[in-house]
């Protein structure tokens, strides 16, 4: 009969890229006996990377042990299991040579996969960061090392919050997240596509215990995993925006003025400066698209249009000042002012159509980019929009926020649920 082995393995990376390790532990099923440890760390890569790294790791220990062995394979990494038990598509060209490597270890029958929450996987977590405080001391991690500490006792100051050593990215991180790349790697072109299911980063699906601790707001645990992280560009000037009138999804759809372009290029450069931009989303609309191309040939990234972000349609007000709407419809108005669920005259969008699909939208992006940095180029209402769902605030506090023309805010979504409103209306990169 076949021998049993369970594999578990992590991989972390302390940004998003950053200082990466993984770590790895193979376990006799029928006795719980940990057979074998192992751990590296990798120098600069993606959380991703690092745990594809650990899962290879792993399954070349057991191979080394029985190469006929069945082995169960669990891991904290919704991706990694998802992707390799063959029901995600492996879209990123840095995981799917990683993907087919592991994949050739053991013939494809005698492995099997299962996502557990990381609190069940803290074997190979203390291996992955033993391994990532190594590279910090310019060492690498050794087996002979993580017993003297484990000894020591220096493991639970590894695995407290409180602990000296730096922390996976988390709540402590910049406004923005980690840069996604080096400045020297060489700049894709700035193609334009409609959106799909785009790549999946596994933080989102951790399920962390969180015991005494509370789960709201910044006392939320801080092993929550790296946050989704939306920068909510609004569009760069058109003709229509000085003179302050409706320029919905409803029929107008202006290009930028000249100033419009020069902010654009302004909050493309404050963007490049940041570094932290890892994918650009714009609203299908003229501005949005001319906006978002001008970052996106600055960060060297491609442009995906989504259609959940786009503006409110006013229908019968576009192009209108609120004067003119005043004169022309008052009682629309006063209705639309006072009830968000009223919509313009003509019919249009209301305020509470748009929060419904701006929630939704939220949503779907959140689940998709868990982890990474976003940057979503879109309109006045759609970006006040997520900043009232994130407060928690009633509809009527859009009236009461003022929002300048490409004005850069941010938005924080973590696992647990919550979200943190990190910036909002900065305009600093527009100053001479």
């Amino acid at each position: 009969m076949a021998r049993e082995f369970i594999v578990e393995a992590d991989g972390g990376s302390r940004g998003n890229p950053g200082p990466a390790g993984y770590g790895a532990v193979v376990v006799d099923a029928a006795t719980g006996e940990t057979l074998t440890e192992a751990a590296e760390y990798l120098g600069v890569v993606t959380n991703n990377v690092a745990e594809y790294r650990g899962l290879l790791a792993g399954l070349r220990a057991a191979h080394d042990l029985d190469p006929a062995a069945v082995v169960h394979v669990r891991m904290d990494s919704k991706l990694v299991v998802e992707q390799m038990s063959g029901r995600w598509k492996i879209k990123h060209p840095d995981l799917k040579p990683l993907a087919m490597e592991a994949g050739r270890v053991f013939p494809a029958d005698q492995v099997t996969y299962e996502w557990i929450p990381r609190a069940e996987n803290k074997h190979a977590d203390r291996l992955a960061n033993e391994a990532m405080d190594a590279g910090k001391r310019g060492e690498q991690w050794s087996a002979s090392a993580s017993t003297a500490e484990l000894d020591a006792g220096g493991t639970d100051a590894k695995l407290s919050p409180t602990a000296g050593t730096a922390p996976r990215e988390g709540r402590g991180a910049e406004t923005f997240a980690a840069p996604p790349r080096g400045r020297d790697q060489p700049p894709r072109t700035g193609t334009v596509t409609t959106a799909e299911a785009p790549h999946v980063d596994s933080r989102a699906a951790r399920n962390v215990a969180t015991a005494a601790k509370p789960t709201v707001g910044w006392a939320s645990s801080p092993d929550m995993g790296a946050p989704a992280t939306f920068v909510l560009l609004r569009h760069g000037e058109t003709p229509l925006t000085p003179q302050k009138r409706f320029s919905g999804s409803g029929g107008t759809d202006p290009e930028l003025s000249p100033v419009g372009l020069e902010q654009a290029q302004r909050a493309a450069e404050a963007l490049a400066r940041r570094g932290t931009i890892e994918t650009i989303l714009a609203s299908p609309l003229t501005r949005t698209r001319q906006t978002a191309a001008a970052v996106a040939e600055r960060l060297g990234l491609d442009v995906t249009i989504e259609e959940g972000i786009k503006e409110t349609d006013f229908g019968a007000w576009e192009g209108l000042t609120f004067g003119e709407v005043r004169e022309r419809h008052p009682d629309d108005l006063t209705t639309w002012l006072a009830d968000q669920s009223a919509r313009p005259t003509g019919g249009g969008e209301s305020f509470a159509e748009t929060a419904a699909r701006i929630a939704a939208t939220r949503d779907r992006l959140v689940a998709a980019y868990a982890g990474r940095t976003v940057l979503l180029v879109t309109h006045v209402t759609p970006i006040k929009t997520f900043v009232q769902l994130a407060l928690g605030a009633p509809l009527q506090s859009l009236f009461r926020m003022e929002l300048s023309a490409a004005s850069l805010s941010a938005v924080a979504y973590y696992a647990d649920g919550n979200a943190s409103v990190r910036l909002f209306n900065d305009t600093s990169h527009l100053r001479p």
